[in-house]
């Protein structure tokens, strides 16, 4: 049963993304570099802009309008294409992650019983989504786009030589245990063929066969570490895969899966180490051969993690979904493990889900029934997915192995669950408590004993910062980037950082945080400037490309192509600082999550996920070889700092209205952190010296 009419219709009756004009584009671009740039980068901007403006700009403005005439968004062709032509690894560059809290029933905390009862409630988000009956996502009454949710469960990221494509499973009924193992979950009428005992009995019988293996000899043979590699040699070791026609049918299954369960043999000591492990999975090695979790993945999919002592998380294939989709899947699925609970304690308690047992499951009352003619009987028992082993293969996953070691001795991710204040706080005194928090990441400090280190001070600049504003009230929308950096914002840091009083320095908090909701707040109306000037940037690049190609069949020299000659707004050095996340934040908040994160998308930057609750604030940053636990012991720093400040000012600040939360705050979880182009890395790549430990690097290039 195919979910695509029904959310089709949800598409058809919400607005289209509207394209800003483009003056204010141009103006909202250059006050987004004021802050980036010096007064002569910045006249040099300003020139390219105008230019741009009286040139080139009108007609790649119209010849946008005119593509997107006919189409729900202006922007999702091209967007698709900026992450399907992503040719690095996807690991630490694109994957996500969700650490789930604890399950809330006690007794089901063991690695089994957790994974028996995550899988059962997700076959029920299957149920409810395919049959039409999932509640409609909205923020504050507004209906939003529902058509992700067409690309979330069975789905899969195939490599190619040319990029990469999306394939969708629209009737899939098994899963994977990351265990070499599958078997079939629901039935034709998408209700789940097991209880939740049935299923434990299951992954039971997975686990002790799998145990059975040396842990050394099983290391030489994971295939699931190929998803790891570069785009382009995972496709030719899918190649040589599918030589084989048993390995054709293991690959056939595991893409058409709804989602691949992943069961962990390790505990994780710390909350560090548990974001790791969701994030890019551990590393260890024995004997010069690699047995961490690591190769334990398939990340070309939706994955559901769970280790050995029940802690749980969620990792996604990035491509078709944002945060705001999976979060709403983990959130309800947590929600049924709640009410589930509930319904222990009080037998009439509802549940989330409507969907029920098979009638053709072995607990079905009566007995199974009969399964009718024409329908397949669906096969419960686990089998297991056997590989034919080439020496090519042998040696891909070798080389996969040693490289995906490298990218994660690369990474380091450090967690702080700050406890002392959160959103009740932050709005008593009338601040966005997002803005609040992404002020933080700006004046973070940290007291030594004789200076006092700042992150502005200890660069020396204001870096450029990315946050996504979700656009799904739009048809088929994402994201749009938030640009944190403004005039504002600068002017809050240097005040910050100086020897004025508590209440100038709240005063200009307080300025860069009004400015910043109205920022967002205006993005989720899909009214930001990078979304628009990306895909007039692709509309220059396919008539660069078309001109090219008459080009090419009027002459035969065989001479190399030339570079693209592109407008002047984006060969300007302002366009590369204004796409170069240092810093790529997202706050994707909700109680059923413990953490979230990402890898940074600059080798020189940070990842920063975070989740603002009413009393506590929790991130997870990860970087590349950089002060990782420095910078989180300065937001700590600063939290305590500016929370001092507010008490002892709280008479002045209790003067303005309170601050409640606002649609801006509900649209800055749309979580789209890989927001530069895959083209404009091109620029970019000259200036990294270690471009080639997990940098996006342009697809040619291989």
């Amino acid at each position: 049963m195919s979910t695509t009419p029904e959310l089709t219709r949800n598409a058809i009756d919400l607005p289209r993304l509207p394209i800003p004009d483009l003056k204010q584009t141009c103006q909202r671009y250059l006050r987004s570099l004021e802050g980036l740039q010096n007064s002569s980068e910045h006249d040099n901007t300003i020139k390219a802009v105008n230019y741009f403006l009286e040139n080139e700009g009108p007609h790649l403005d119209q010849k946008l309008r005119d593509y997107a005439s006919n189409k729900f968004s202006y922007i999702e062709e091209f967007w698709d294409e900026s992450y399907l032509n992503y040719s690095d690894s996807v690991v630490l560059a694109l994957n996500p992650f969700f650490i789930l809290e604890d399950d809330p029933t006690p007794s089901r905390g063991s690695q089994l019983m957790r994974a028996s009862s995550l899988i059962i409630s997700s076959l029920g988000f299957v149920h409810d989504l395919r049959a039409n009956i999932l509640q409609p996502d909205n923020v504050r009454g507004i209906p939003l786009d529902m058509s992700q949710y067409n690309r979330l469960f069975g789905t899969s990221r195939i490599p190619t030589q040319n990029g990469c494509v999306m394939k969708t499973k629209t009737d899939s009924k098994h899963i994977i245990i990351a265990r070499k193992n599958w078997f079939d979950v629901i039935d034709d009428e998408n209700r789940p063929l097991f209880t939740e005992q049935e299923l434990h009995n299951n992954l039971k019988s997975i686990v002790e066969d799998a145990d059975k293996n040396d842990e050394l000899d099983s290391s030489g043979r994971s295939i699931g570490v190929l998803t790891t590699e570069n785009r382009k040699i995972w496709s030719s070791n899918r190649e040589f895969l599918s030589k084989n026609s048993d390995n054709v049918k293991n690959l056939d299954m595991i893409d058409q899966a709804l989602f691949v369960v992943c069961l962990d043999d390790m505990t994780p000591e710390n909350p560090a180490e548990l974001c790791d492990n969701m994030l890019c999975g551990t590393s260890r090695v024995k004997d010069g051969k690699q047995i961490g979790t690591c190769t334990n993945r398939w990340y070309d999919k939706l994955q559901i993690i769970i280790c050995e002592n029940g802690a749980a998380g969620i990792n996604f294939e990035h491509s078709g979904v944002d945060g705001h989709t999976v979060l709403r899947f983990a959130a309800d699925i947590y929600t049924e493990l709640v009410l589930l609970f509930a319904k222990s304690i009080n037998p009439v308690a509802p549940t989330l889900f409507k969907s029920k047992l098979s009638p053709y499951s072995k607990s079905a009352k009566g007995g199974p029934q009969p399964v009718p003619d024409g329908q397949v009987i669906p096969d419960t028992a686990p089998k297991r997915l056997d590989w034919m082993y080439t020496n090519e293969i042998k040696l891909g996953i070798r080389f996969a192995e040693t490289r995906l070691s490298d990218l994660i001795c690369q990474n380091e991710a450090q967690v702080l669950e700050f406890n002392k204040f959160g959103k009740l706080f932050i709005t008593k005194h009338g601040f966005s408590p997002d803005a609040f928090v992404q002020m933080a990441y700006q004046a973070a400090k940290k007291q030594d004993t004789n200076k006092s280190f700042r992150y502005y001070n200890l660069y020396g600049r204001t870096e450029c910062t990315y946050e996504p504003a979700m656009t799904k009230a739009f048809a088929h929308g994402r994201t749009e980037a938030i640009r944190t950096v403004t005039p504002e914002v600068v002017k809050f840091v240097q005040t910050f950082n100086s020897d004025v009083s508590a209440s100038e320095k709240i005063a200009t908090l307080r300025a860069a945080c009004d400015y910043h909701s109205k920022l967002s707040k205006d993005c989720s109306k899909g009214l930001g400037h990078d979304r628009h000037l990306y895909a007039m940037l692709r509309i220059a690049d396919i008539e660069s490309d078309e001109i090219e190609g008459k080009n090419e069949n009027n002459t035969s020299n065989g001479a190399s192509k030339p570079p693209r000659v592109r407008p002047s707004i984006y060969s300007d050095q302002g366009y590369l600082l204004g796409t170069t996340d240092i810093l790529s934040t997202s706050n994707c908040g909700n109680p059923a999550l413990r953490l979230f994160g990402f890898a940074s998308t600059s080798p020189r930057g940070y990842g920063i996920g975070y989740i603002i609750r009413d009393n506590s604030i929790s991130l997870c940053i990860s970087s590349k070889h950089r002060q990782t636990k420095r910078f989180i012991e300065t937001i700590q720093a600063y939290f305590v700092e500016v929370e001092q400040m507010l008490v002892k000012l709280h008479k002045e600040a209790n003067k303005r209205n309170n601050y409640t939360e606002d649609d801006n705050d509900a649209y800055t979880s749309g979580f789209s952190f890989f927001d530069v182009p895959v083209d404009v890395q091109e620029e970019r790549k000259k200036k990294v010296s270690n471009r080639n430990v997990g940098v996006a690097l342009e697809i040619d290039e291989y």
